[in-house]
Formats: structure tokens, C-alpha cells, sequence
């Protein structure tokens, strides 16, 4: 997934989810949209600072409709705030309707000291654009 944000305080990407990773037949599995908003929300840490690297302290999920797969995405994160090493943003995905298929909120916190990467993140095949 490409990921683009507003400079400010948005994260989005589009993406059409194959079949692999179906739950039920036609519907993207529950834990891969999960996982999908868990990265894009955590990514408006790096809005500002592309080496501020936060981490899902608490994670609140609700699946409003199916989510289907071959199917173009839209997947949304909007910072709410961050502040001493703590941090709240939403984020959702977007039906080709407009509609909302899951939405999820995440309580945000600092990497542990023990585990930040210290320039490694072409090692990782990590770019930033």
C-alpha cells in the first residue's frame, strides 16, 4: 500500500484487497482490516516527523458492513492529538459508496527506548517519499 498524507493531520491510501484474504467469500477477513487501520492510523505520528514511530497502546474496532474484496478502498486516518510520548487517532474504510465498513480508534504511545530503530529503516526496505 502507498500511503499520502495532508501535511497536517490525515493519512489515506487506496487499495483493492484480493480474495487471499477473504474471511468469508467476498469479504475482506476481520483481522486484515484491522491490521490495515492499525498501520494507517499509526501513521500519523509520522506526519510531522518521519522517525516518530508510535505504537497501538489500545485498539477499539467496530465492523459497521462487509468489506468487500476486488473491490477499490478508500482507508482514512485523522490524528485527534499527540502530546508527551501519548497520542489518540481514528481512522476508517471507506466503501465505493462513501459509506463506512469499519472503524477503528487507536490510543497511541512512543516506541520503548529498548526497540526504536537508530537508522535502520533502509535496512528494512523502509522509504519515505
Amino acid at each position: 500500500m502507498r500511503f499520502y498524507d495532508n501535511g497536517n493531520d490525515e493519512v489515506w491510501a487506496e487499495h483493492m484487497i484480493p480474495d487471499d484474504y477473504q474471511g468469508y467469500p467476498g469479504v475482506v477477513h476481520g483481522g486484515v482490516q484491522s491490521a490495515i487501520l492499525d498501520e494507517i492510523i499509526g501513521r500519523v505520528s509520522l506526519i510531522e516527523n518521519v522517525h516518530h514511530f508510535m505504537v497501538a497502546a489500545r485498539m477499539d474496532v467496530r465492523f459497521r458492513k462487509p468489506v468487500p474484496t476486488n473491490t477499490l478502498l478508500r482507508f482514512e486516518a485523522r490524528r485527534e492529538h499527540i502530546s508527551g510520548g501519548r497520542g489518540k487517532a481514528a481512522g476508517k474504510i471507506l466503501l465505493p459508496d462513501g459509506s463506512v465498513g469499519t472503524e477503528a480508534w487507536l490510543l497511541l504511545m512512543d516506541l520503548p527506548e529498548g526497540v526504536r530503530l537508530r537508522g535502520t529503516e533502509a535496512a528494512l526496505g523502509w522509504r519515505v517519499d
